[in-house]
């Protein structure tokens, strides 16, 4: 594990915004989010028909009949959104599959996935395999619902750009069909300078993750001290360190930074991959990073924290979100996708600028969440969502 305050530093630059490079508005396209979203679907289907060729190889059995479908959240129907619930809450009960006693705070099969992202954070953030490896590990999470939950759905997703108020959104609101409501109402401070406190702060006491309990970390902290979130026992994360899921959803990112303007800006304002992700992560000259900015309008404990927040069950919608933002880039513009699809280019550690260059043949890992026959699979299979192991596509 990297030192402390070397990781910190690292940690709040990647979930800050900080600026990656000037981004000049004269080059900006007019083309609206919800046209470029339309023509990626569109496009993508030509491709599964066969009348557009991405240069990737795929099976026969996804096709156009057979692609599932992934769909936002506050667009599932009221059984959809409870039948999702329910498989989250599955997989929250199940046993930890890790070796015994190496992880004290791995209570639970979903602690897997988190400390699987807690010992990766270093090689899959800021590096050539960010979009990459989590399109992997988002589809590893949905395999895990549908195979050992019975969850007959798919992954949904947050669209950053849709709700106004986000406190009150399908997400938040409280209700039985929503991923719990807001943490309550405490006085505290905003964790990073400059940014406004949110609404909330306090534990989640209502809806369907109400009490939730957090074992892990935290590791990198973003919450006010004046809080007093225990420390982890461990200087790993890895420790038992039971404590309420705490919440802090606020309005000051999508209001902001998130709007559908800027999403399309970002989109269309990037021609290479390692552009458009550095500004996912980074920011532009004029705006906060997209990545950091979602993250940060859940904010609380852990979802604010960059290694551990995985351990808030909305990280799931907001990183399908991030795989559809990527999914669009690549596929809105025909002419493109060929290209675009495959492009990879980045280090392979974040915390080290002059790590060695990743390579398209790099295996990725998830360890014990690992789907059954895809250990190791390697960058160049997960260029697709209807490519190596995957058949999706976003609505």
């Amino acid at each position: 594990m990297v030192g402390f305050s070397k990781a910190l530093a690292a940690s709040l630059a990647l979930f800050s915004g900080a600026t990656a490079f000037p981004f000049s508005a004269s080059k900006r396209q007019t083309l609206a989010i919800d046209d470029i979203s339309k023509q990626a679907y569109a496009n993508a289907l030509k491709v599964l028909n066969g009348s557009i060729s991405d240069g990737l190889t795929r099976k026969t059995e996804c096709n156009p009949n057979t692609v599932a479908i992934r769909k936002e959240y506050g667009d599932l129907t009221t059984d959809e959104r409870k039948e999702y619930i329910r498989a989250v809450k599955c997989i929250l009960g199940k046993p930890s599959q890790l070796p015994a006693g190496k992880y004290p705070g791995a209570k639970s099969r979903y602690d897997d996935f988190v400390v699987v992202h807690m010992n990766m954070t270093p090689s899959v953030h800021s590096t050539a395999n960010f979009m990459h490896w989590h399109r992997y590990y988002i589809w590893a999470y949905e395999t895990a619902l549908r195979t050992e939950c019975d969850y007959k759905g798919y992954q949904p997703y947050w669209n950053w750009a849709k709700y106004t108020n986000f406190p009150s959104s399908p997400i938040f609101d409280g209700s039985e069909t929503s991923m719990g409501g807001n943490g309550e109402a405490v006085s505290h401070k905003s964790g990073m300078p400059g940014t406004p406190a949110g609404p909330g702060g306090g534990c989640v006491k209502t809806g369907p993750f109400a009490n939730l309990t957090i074992h892990l970390g935290p590791l990198m902290p973003t919450m006010d001290p004046a809080l007093n979130i225990p420390k982890n026992p461990r200087t790993d994360g890895f420790g038992d360190n039971p404590r309420c899921l705490r919440r802090d959803v606020n309005n000051y990112y999508i209001t902001n930074w998130m709007k559908p303007t800027d999403l399309a800006a970002q989109i269309t304002g990037t021609t290479t991959i390692g552009k458009f992700q550095d500004t996912l992560q980074n920011g532009f000259s004029t705006s906060q990073a997209l990545h950091s900015s979602g993250h940060f309008s859940i904010w609380g404990d852990p979802g604010g924290d960059v290694y551990v927040s995985p351990a808030e069950p909305v990280f799931w919608l907001h990183h399908g979100q991030l795989d559809r933002h990527w999914w669009m880039w690549a596929n809105y513009q025909a002419d493109q996708i060929k290209t675009r699809v495959s492009m990879y280019e980045g280090g392979t550690n974040w915390m080290n600028p002059n790590s060695a260059r990743g390579k398209a043949t790099d295996p990725q890992w998830l360890d014990v969440v690992t789907p059954p026959g895809t250990a190791g699979t390697q960058s160049n299979q997960l260029f697709s969502t209807t490519s190596g192991p995957f058949c999706y596509l976003y609505q």
